[in-house]
């Protein structure tokens, strides 16, 4: 396989850590409403410890987004092809996503 036909790992690394990072503010905005006068001891707080990924880690989440992506665009082509439209289009998507998103 060539790396052009994979995503980049730093782009997947950085939409992880995006995604990290709002669960943190989520996670410490609910801790602040639900536990105003509870303290914490030093070591149990996980919003302090820096969340990593390792690198196969990455790669195999870069071919698992490049394999549900490719079998969504051949589902969605199929169904355009019994439409007898030559271009897919978001209802397509939309009709497969529910299936596709199981079968996952």
């Amino acid at each position: 396989m060539e790396d052009a036909d994979t995503f980049d790992p730093d782009l997947i690394h950085a939409i992880f850590k995006l995604v990290w990072n709002r669960r943190a503010l989520e996670r410490e905005r609910n801790e602040g409403a639900d536990a105003l006068d509870i303290q914490v001891g030093a070591g149990a707080s996980k919003k302090n410890r820096p969340t990593y990924a390792n690198a196969n880690a990455l790669k195999l989440s870069c071919e698992l987004l490049r394999i549900f992506i490719t079998e969504a665009v051949q589902r969605a082509a199929t169904i355009a092809e019994a439409e007898g439209v030559s271009k897919i289009e978001a209802t397509h998507l939309e009709r497969i996503l529910p299936q596709l998103l199981l079968d996952f």
